[in-house]
């Protein structure tokens, strides 16, 4: 199982199922016991070698208390290394005879074999990372981009034993730096290296984390805040500017040089088609992104079919509202610049902002009993994007919770420009990245006593997405848009997901080049330029993962409208929509246990 991701998907699981129960359960007892014994042995296997899902996870605790000092090794060696332990675990599951489980978990088991053999192919096929982001250093992608967040937002300050754990893992900064470099020199001389404006954008962004002097640098300030406010003394601005000066400042400088000079060799193009196999890297990427065997032409056909009805439905709102004149897209743009729609491009208007998210997570959470029965009480912060990585970052993205309490999950959109976030638009995207989407249907996954820890932390782009899209429309059902103009946002939100397929598949198999792209998103979806650009550039060095979003969003629907027609008037929402309790699967899977259970 690819350890990257699951730093990147990991949620705090109900971590009830320990080492100690487990090591309780005899080698001899019931098939389900034995499976879920192999399941924790795994799960155990993968925290004890990435300290950073460790501590995403509130896991760095006990006896893995070490691995609140340590960042995770990110060499070619240890890519070599994570392949072989994933095909040692895939073999041994593998192996276990499905005969005689019972049907969860006979689900458990088909479910973790997909994720574990598809955890192979990259590295295994291909020597890469990942097939969904092949390059190692991009504008979204690195240590450089990941860690100085990571610091911040998920390593937790409490005590003076967490503050020197904080400076240790400061420290290794330099040494994940190298390692990057190491690995994408490597990569680069077979022909894998992000285009040139990928690139570009890179190095600003790394002599944006450079250029600030040390004592004033956020891997500085963070640490000398939290430690303040727990009350916990020590020099600690004093000797994280030390370390950030003397070790992190020379790797950033040896990462600038590197850049500069990939900038000058790689490949014109800006799909993945341009690197060595690219063609077989997108089609695997496509497979893994959406868990279909949907071809890249059928995907992109989908999407023209979805570009051309979510238009229609658009097209009715728009003129009611006195928009008549010029595309639909054309009029959406016009929506966008009015002033009413619009807050100011100041500190206040990006408070004024937040604010408003947070009242309409507040307003959503009144209405969720209507359709859930059981709803988790996690803790949900919403913030901007650290000003150091908003050229490159997405638009907005979730980051899970630790179970432990020690750290929020946090709702994250990036603020660069305000005028990329008309009002109209605001709520769709609170209730895909809030209630009743990832946040809901992630906790309430890790918090299920219905599925094993290692099920809990298991990744599913297509199904994730899928429920966070199906979810804006499940608060439609609601009554959540409380206007015309609202009810336009949600809709041009899908309409935005239809238009990556297109995109998506135009970039990797047509050879659109990024302005092309750009341009049908502007003209498409009414977005900024600026802001369909990066999506755009996103797109471009993460093949496939864009069309996670719509085809996982229409294989919900087709479940919930199944269900519909099998159970006819004794079809309940509540109980369609405790699916999610069986946390994360392939869509065929989520497909084929709805029609199962719903009957």
């Amino acid at each position: 199982m690819d350890r990257r991701t699951f730093v990147l998907s990991g949620t705090a699981a109900a971590l009830c199922l320990g080492k100690v129960a487990l090591a309780q359960v005899s080698a001899q007892g019931s098939p389900d016991a034995r499976l879920n014994a192999l399941f924790q042995r795994i799960f155990d296997d993968t925290v004890d070698q990435s300290p950073e899902f460790a501590t995403g996870l509130g896991l760095d605790k006990g006896a893995r208390a070490g691995l609140k000092s340590r960042l995770d090794d990110a060499s070619l060696a240890e890519r070599a290394a994570d392949l072989a332990r994933t095909r040692r675990w895939l073999a041994e599951l593998d192996r276990f005879p499905a005969a005689g489980l019972t049907p969860a978990a006979a689900l458990n088991r088909e479910i973790v074999l997909y994720g574990l053999r598809a955890g192979t192919v990259a590295s295994g096929e291909f020597g890469l990372d990942s097939v969904i982001r092949p390059y190692r250093i991009f504008q979204q992608g690195g240590a450089y981009f990941e860690t100085p967040d990571f610091l911040n937002d998920t390593h937790t300050i409490e005590n003076g034993a967490d503050a020197e754990a904080y400076l240790a893992r400061l420290d290794q900064f330099a040494r994940v730096l190298d390692q990057d470099i190491e690995v994408q020199r490597a990569d680069a001389a077979r022909g894998y290296v992000a285009p040139a404006w990928s690139l570009e954008l890179t190095l600003g962004q790394i002599a944006k984390l450079r250029g600030v002097p040390a004592r004033d640098s956020n891997m500085v300030t963070s640490l000398a805040r939290r430690a303040a406010a727990k009350n916990v003394a020590g020099d600690w601005a004093g000797r994280a500017a030390r370390i950030v000066e003397a070790r992190v400042h020379p790797a950033l400088d040896r990462q600038i040089a590197l850049i500069r000079d990939l900038m000058g060799k790689t490949q014109a193009g800006d799909g993945v088609w341009r690197v060595p196999r690219g063609d077989a890297i997108y089609a695997a990427a496509l497979r893994q992104a959406t868990t279909t065997d949907f071809t890249p032409d059928q995907v992109h056909k989908m999407g023209l079919e979805q570009v051309a009805q979510i238009s229609a439905e658009l097209d009715t709102i728009l003129r009611a509202e006195g928009l008549t004149q010029g595309s639909v897209g054309q009029r959406l743009a016009q929506l966008n610049k009015r002033p009413d729609q619009l807050y100011p491009n100041t500190a206040e208007g990006r408070a004024a902002l937040i604010a408003s998210l947070n009242e309409g997570v507040r307003d959503m959470t009144t209405r969720l009993p209507r359709a859930f029965s059981e709803l988790p009480n996690q803790p949900l912060e919403i913030r901007a994007v650290p000003v150091e990585i908003q050229d490159g970052a997405s638009n907005g993205y979730y980051r899970r919770a630790a179970l432990d309490g020690s750290r929020a999950a946090i709702y994250f959109i990036n603020l660069k420009d305000t005028g990329d976030w008309p009002k109209y638009s605001l709520p769709a995207l609170t209730y895909h990245e809030g209630d009743p989407g990832h946040h809901l249907q992630i906790s309430t996954s890790q918090l299920s006593k219905d599925i094993p820890t290692l099920r809990k932390i298991g990744f599913f782009g297509a199904y994730t997405e899928g429920w966070a899209l199906y979810a804006e429309e499940v608060a439609a059902e609601l009554g959540a848009y409380k206007t015309p103009l609202e009810r336009a946002g949600y809709l041009q939100s899908f309409l935005f997901r239809a238009a990556r397929l297109v995109v998506d598949t135009g970039i990797h198999t047509k050879r659109w080049s990024r302005e092309r792209a750009t341009r049908y998103m502007v003209d498409t979806t009414g977005f900024a330029e600026p802001r369909s650009q990066r999506e755009v550039e996103r797109y471009c060095t993460q093949p496939g993962q864009a069309c996670s979003y719509k085809v996982g969003h229409m294989a919900w629907v087709r479940a919930r409208r199944n269900a519909e027609k099998a159970m006819g008037p004794r079809f309940d929402a509540k109980r369609f929509h405790a699916l999610i309790k069986e946390g994360a699967m392939p869509l065929s899977i989520l497909e084929r246990l709805a029609a199962e259970r719903m009957v």
